[in-house]
């Protein structure tokens, strides 16, 4: 499965303001519902942190997916918002999160849901993509640079 069937550029956002993983996870729920109408911040919100009780989702080199199912949701939502700063996401390798990568999941998408997040991981695993993706200016160039990523394999 290529990303490209559940990526949309509007889902991907160069600046976060939030300092702390509850603030982070408030902020990222908020401009995902502000995109997808039918969702509601708050169950998002509630959604990610109740999977985040259970253990981080912050991994390593900066990265953090923060995943979970959503009753009703019809579709995989992909979104991403950098915090060039770094947030303490309790990461395993212990160094701040800079690229948070939102997974959202229809209740009964389990195959689905983990086939994106092997693709998402493995082209996280290239430094040049993480850099990339670091060093873009804008949600439109981190999307297109993950979009050409996903091309090439």
């Amino acid at each position: 499965m290529h990303l490209a069937q559940v990526m949309r550029p509007e889902m991907f956002w160069s600046h976060l303001d939030s300092r702390t993983k509850p603030e982070v996870i408030r902020e990222l729920s908020m401009h995902i519902a502000a995109v997808e109408n039918l969702l509601d911040a708050t169950v998002i919100s509630e959604v990610l942190m109740e999977r985040e009780r259970l253990g981080s989702t912050g991994i390593q080199d900066g990265i953090a997916i923060p995943h979970g199912k959503i009753i009703g949701l019809d579709h995989i939502v992909l979104a991403c918002g950098m915090s060039p700063e770094g947030i303490d996401f309790d990461s395993h390798d212990g160094k701040p999160t800079h690229l948070l990568f939102v997974l959202l999941a229809p209740e009964f998408a389990a195959g689905q849901h983990l086939k994106v997040l092997a693709r998402l991981s493995k082209l996280l695993k290239s430094e040049s993509t993480r850099n990339g993706l670091m060093q873009a200016t804008s949600g439109a160039d981190m999307f297109k640079l993950l979009a050409d990523e996903d091309a090439k394999s």
